[in-house]
């Protein structure tokens, strides 16, 4: 007689497949979370230590800052120092000025001009006198000209004085003095603070 399996042997074989397919669908879930865990602290890691590095650069950046500033500051106290030694060099050259001045004029003033007056205004000096000849004023001016302590000398005025003597005419003229400081335009400037 033929042999017949009533038993559900196919029902069996399904739910081991079912259950293998889970337990594999369970590992490769597993597996697959595992993986995505560590990518995910892979690149966290990545991203604290580019985080770190970025700190320090703007940390660093900070404390350069400051010396930037530091740096500014000394910069522009280095260039005060620097305008007060200019001052008191041209003061220093300059201290002298008014017996170089007289020396000087007692050079170049000819036989025939008398100085009644002198003015000094900043660095020019106003020269009012009188004179037997224009050619004498000529004369001096290329005295001035060839001087080293004068330069652009202008002649003013020159006027013939009736009153007194038809010899003397009154002059008026202005010579600048080279290399002078108007020392009062440096203080209105602030390089003496």
């Amino acid at each position: 007689m033929a042999y017949i399996n009533l038993l559900p042997w196919r029902e069996k074989i399904e739910k081991a497949k079912q259950r293998a397919f889970f337990t594999a669908l369970t590992v490769v879930a597993l597996g697959a979370l595992v993986v995505v865990f560590l990518i995910s602290q892979f690149y966290q890691m990545r991203i604290d230590g580019q985080n770190e590095r970025n700190q320090f650069l703007k940390d660093e950046i900070e404390v350069l800052d400051l010396r930037i500033v530091k740096i500014k500051l000394l910069n522009e106290k280095k260039k005060e120092l620097e305008k007060r030694i200019n001052v008191v060099e041209q003061l220093q050259r300059s201290r002298n000025v008014g017996t170089q001045v007289l020396n000087e004029i007692a050079n170049i003033v000819p036989n025939g001009i008398y100085l009644t007056r002198l003015e000094k205004q900043d660095n020019s000096l106003n020269i009012i006198g009188k004179s037997e000849s224009n050619n004498h004023l000529a004369n001096m001016i290329r005295k001035i000209e060839r001087s080293g302590l004068f330069d652009d000398a202008v002649l003013e005025s020159i006027t013939a004085n009736n009153a007194k003597s038809k010899l003397l005419s009154d002059f008026k003229m202005r010579v600048r003095i080279k290399g002078l400081l108007n020392h009062y335009d440096s203080i209105n400037q602030g390089s003496l603070k």
